[in-house]
């Protein structure tokens, strides 16, 4: 004689005729059937919703073009960049945050590259070659310390003071061209990912 069980369905207590018995007579089981397909249906649905989550994701990496993911990358360059140099003042002007008017679109700063992308993209990920920027010095119209400098070479002054002449003169230096696959910017950008985390877990 089996030990008595609890039915799966409505509760009750009954005496099992065998050990793969589960509820407790014909009505129950009939609305243990319906909530096993439920659960059943439930299921597949979802694997058929991420499989359509899947594919979209995939269709629509098909359609980007290298440069959505090289500007995705340097996005995520950027944003570590700045959380880097947080408490670091802008290489041209000098100003520190407080210094600084609020009163640009999406924050004060920006990650502004010594060498320009346009001029060396070669160096756009290098992150001897970047720093937080002021906004006002990285459009070009910030001045040095009130002197007759113009922003780059402001830049240049003190980013020797931060790094040193041997590697400023390495970045004004010639490099050998540089392209970037799919694979290598989507790497890229996980690793400012992952980088950013790890700072901003500090």
């Amino acid at each position: 004689m089996s030990k008595p069980r609890k039915c799966k369905v409505c509760g009750d207590e009954y005496q099992p005729f065998n050990s793969i018995q589960k509820v407790c007579g014909p009505k129950c089981a009939i609305e243990l059937v319906k909530q096993d397909n439920a659960k059943k249906l439930a299921k597949d649905q979802k694997i058929k919703e991420k499989l359509e989550r899947h594919d979209l994701k995939r269709r629509r990496k098909a359609l980007k073009r290298n440069s959505e993911y090289l500007s995705e990358a340097q996005t995520d360059c950027n944003k570590y960049i700045r959380l880097r140099d947080i408490n670091e003042p802008c290489p041209s002007c000098g100003k520190f945050d407080h210094e600084i008017p609020d009163i640009f679109v999406g924050g004060k700063w920006d990650a502004g590259h010594f060498k320009s992308r346009g001029a060396y993209p070669e160096l756009r990920f290098n992150e001897n070659n970047i720093h937080k920027q002021c906004k006002s010095c990285n459009g070009g119209s910030g001045k040095f310390s009130h002197k007759e400098k113009t922003v780059s070479e402001a830049y240049r002054i003190n980013l020797i003071k931060k790094i040193g002449i041997d590697k400023v003169e390495w970045l004004e230096g010639p490099h050998e061209p540089q392209k970037w696959t799919i694979e290598d910017l989507e790497e890229i950008r996980q690793y400012y990912k992952d980088k950013f985390k790890e700072l901003s877990d500090v």
